[in-house]
Parts: C-alpha cells; structure tokens; sequence
C-alpha cells in the first residue's frame, strides 16, 4: 500500500465520470479522481473488453495509491432497435410522404428500408408513434401487415444507415439483456465492478433477471429511460439496489416538458425508498467543446442538488471530450456552492422521508436527531452490507457519515451514497471496541479533533447485515 494520502469530499453529492478515449490515462485519471469524481463509469456501448479490463486495471491502482475506495459502474448497453441499412448510405425523408419498415434485408431507399426487429412490427397498431435517430424523425404507423409496417412521415429529415429506433407507445416482449449484454455482464462481474447499468428496463422482471445473474456480485442500478418503466415505478425500485435518471433516452421518448417531472418524481420515489438515484445525461453538454459550462447547465446541476440526488453524471463530456478536468472540477464547485447555501438545507429537510416503521430506521432518524442536538462533527455508521450506510444517508443529516466496513466490496459501492465516507476497516467485536474504532477512525480521516462528539450506529450481533439496532454518543479523547 502507498503512503496514505488523504483524500476527503467537502461535499455530500457524488460525481459519476464516464472513461473514453479523452480519459484513459493513469495520469488522466488520477487528475479526475483528485478533482471529484468518486465513481468511474466503463460504457459498454463503446470499447472493447481490453480497454475496459484496462481501465478496470488503472482505477484499481489509483484506489491504492490515494487509498480511498473507487466505484466502477459497468453500463451495458441493452436492446438497442435500429433500423437497416440503405443504397446510398443516407436518404433524406419528406413529411408528410409514406414510409415502410420491413422484414426484407435488402438495402433501403426513400420509400422503404429493412427493421430487423420482428418484435416492432408484432406490438405496433394503428397510430402507434415510431421515433428515429434520437427523435430527430417521426413516424405514426398507419397500416400492419405480418412483414411491415406502412407509415406516414410526421416528421421528415434526412436518416443514414442503422440509425436508433425509439417506441414510446408500447411494452416490447424483449429481455433487456442481449446476448451481447450476458458477455459483458460475465466479463465485468469475473473482474469486480461495483454496480451494472441496466438499460431499457420495461418491466420489474427486467430487473430481476439481472439480479439472478449478478447474483449479489454487484449492485444494479437501473437506468429509468422508458415511459413504460415509469408505469411500474416503485417495483422496479423495489427490486433495484440503486437507480438511474438517463435522460437521454427519457427524453427522446417523453415530451420535454415532462422530462423535469420525471426527474422529480424518480429522484423522490428512490430517496422514500432509500436507494441511491444518480441524475444523468447532458447535465454539462457545452464542455465537450468548450471550457465552461452555459448558465442554465450550471443551474441544471444545481436543480439536481436541491432535489437530495445522491450523485450527478458526466458522459461525453469526460469520456471525449475537450475538458474533462474542467467538467469535473466545475460539477465538483457547483455541488459544493450549492450545499454551502442555507436554502439548500432548508429544502433538504422538508423533503426527507418519513421512516419506515423499523428498529433500523428509527435508529437512523434519531442518529440524525441526536448529531444535529449536539453538534456532532460525524456519523460513524459500522456496515458490513452497506444497509446501514444507506439508512444514516437516507436521513440526509448534517454531519458526514462515516462508513465502517471489513468489506472492500461494500465500501466501494457506498462510493455513490450521498454524504458517505466508506473506510475499510475490521468490523467491530464489542461496544467498547465499536466506540474505539470510531474515534479512531474519525480522527483519522480528519473528521473531528479531540473534546468533540460522534454518534456512533451499529447491528448487534456485529456483523450480521440489516440489523441497525444500536446507537451511542462518543466524546472524543
């Protein structure tokens, strides 16, 4: 291990940073970590399994020499529809003209081209809107037979070879793991990611099968890009271990002006649930190309922060484009400005949920009661699953929250739970012994100086996961 070099967040939300070709350097990283990004997203849609492997690799040497624990979220990239090819490799389609999507893999022209989704052509109806190229064109379905679809254009523009395909009016009988997905997900979990990115989740049994696969390996953060995952909401939160607002896909397929509703109402079903929501996609789009982001991405972020999400992504903007250090230093200056305000506070605990009615949970909310009461420096929360974690972070308290685990593991996941410190460290074997680690710990990591106060929670019997039952107040000496 390298000499310790302390590393603390002055601030509760995290940052998700995608790697690409702008950031795959050690020296790239390294710069990215210190500035503030706490998790590194590997995106499957890209790449090969070399370079991510490499990756892989590089954050894992960087998480030993700042020994802090680093996230890895594997995103696969799930069934993404796109139409066939054409003569020319492009067409240029006028509204208003007719369209058809067919079976045939003959190379398309202005009146037809090859869907090589049967799937599409079985579920479409009369009316049903088909988006192509990220929304850029519509079509509405006005005829079905076994083998097309016949259409009219709404919406003309010019569309290239296997350009996406987008239906927002209907639930697909598709899995949202491909074959390509299965590879990738044995690829990442053999190598030790945090979390898997599931895409184009329709259904809570999306979600399931994903968990069979990972079988506890990594937690599944589902990505919430389909009108029709919103319909089922609170289960496929249920069944996830963390959740995604991907507004890029969100926002192809729902009218802009849901888009911020959708966000709110995402954020706030998985904060009552206490899972952890990371707002996505476009939040510092300008910086690919320019040094500093537009007014209104600044506020974008902000908006986030004021809604308790526990963190905020990067995409193109660290993974290829021109600033990756300045996307993440001025997420980093905007997250903490934010939390520094008193209005920031204010919203912070109208908006927190009530808890459940659970040993566990009341044992988190009087944490939060007892640190604010006392002026505590810290919340010193013993973890071996990371439940406990996740109950002191879904109270939202003003003091940091210390994550005390023996697991590697959990530590690392809890790298995407807001305000949480994770800390490797032997799990405690009495009460005397739990108050010692704490205080140890805490000096440590430079949460507190001597003569201030800790609240301390733990599960008894320790060790034993979801079982938040203990709490106590730890002067430091």
């Amino acid at each position: 291990m390298a000499a310790h070099m302390k590393l603390r967040r002055r601030r509760r939300t995290k940052i998700v940073a995608t790697l690409g070709p702008a950031s795959n350097t050690m020296e790239v990283l390294a710069r990215l970590h210190q500035t503030g990004a706490d998790v590194f997203r590997l995106n499957f849609s890209h790449g090969t399994h070399e370079d991510h492997a490499a990756s892989i690799v590089m954050i894992r040497e960087l998480e030993r020499k700042f020994d802090r624990p680093i996230g890895i979220l594997a995103d696969v990239q799930g069934p993404k529809l796109r139409v066939g090819r054409f003569g020319g490799g492009r067409v240029q389609l006028q509204t208003g003209q007719r369209f058809i999507l067919d079976l045939n893999p003959t190379p398309g022209d202005v009146r037809r081209v090859n869907l090589p989704h049967p799937e599409i052509i079985k579920a479409a109806a009369i009316g049903t809107s088909l988006l192509l190229d990220d929304g850029k064109l519509r079509l509405r379905v006005i005829r079905v037979r076994d083998d097309h679809l016949e259409t009219e254009i709404m919406v003309g523009g010019p569309l290239s070879d296997r350009k996406g395909v987008n239906v927002p009016d209907m639930v697909l009988p598709i899995p949202a793991l491909t074959a390509k997905d299965r590879i990738d997900l044995d690829f990442a979990l053999a190598r030790g990611v945090d979390y898997i990115g599931l895409s184009f989740v329709q259904r809570p049994e999306d979600v399931a099968e994903a968990r069979a696969i990972a079988a506890g390996r990594a937690w599944i953060m589902t990505k919430m890009e389909k009108p029709q995952a919103l319909e089922n909401l609170d289960a496929i939160i249920a069944l996830s271990d963390a959740v995604m607002v991907a507004r890029g896909d969100l926002g192809v397929e729902l009218p802009p002006e849901e888009v911020p509703l959708a966000q709110k109402r995402i954020v706030r079903a998985a904060r009552q649930a206490g899972k952890p929501v990371v707002v996505a996609t476009q939040m510092l789009e300008s910086m690919i190309n320019a040094p500093s982001p537009t007014r209104a991405e600044a506020s974008d972020v902000a908006t986030a922060v004021f809604d308790g999400a526990d963190a905020v992504m990067l995409s193109a903007e660290t993974a290829a484009g021109q600033f990756p250090y300045e996307a993440v230093n001025i997420m980093d200056r905007i997250i903490a400005r934010v939390e520094q305000d008193s209005g920031w506070r204010a919203i912070i605990e109208a908006s927190r949920p009530e808890p459940e009615r659970s040993a566990a949970d009341a044992i988190a909310a009087a944490a939060r009661q007892v640190a604010h009461t006392i002026g505590a420096t810290a919340i010193a929360a013993f973890t071996a699953s990371g439940s406990t974690a996740l109950r002191a972070a879904r109270e939202r308290p003003e003091a940091p929250i210390i994550g005390l685990t023996p697991a590697e593991q959990t530590a690392r996941r809890l790298a995407v739970v807001w305000g949480v410190h994770a800390v490797v460290a032997p799990d405690a074997q009495s009460m005397t012994d739990m108050v010692s680690k704490a205080i140890r710990v805490s000096l440590q990591e430079g949460f507190c100086q001597r003569g201030e106060e800790i609240v301390v929670i733990a599960g008894v019997p320790f060790g034993k996961p979801g079982t938040t039952n203990a709490l106590r107040v730890a002067t430091v000496k």
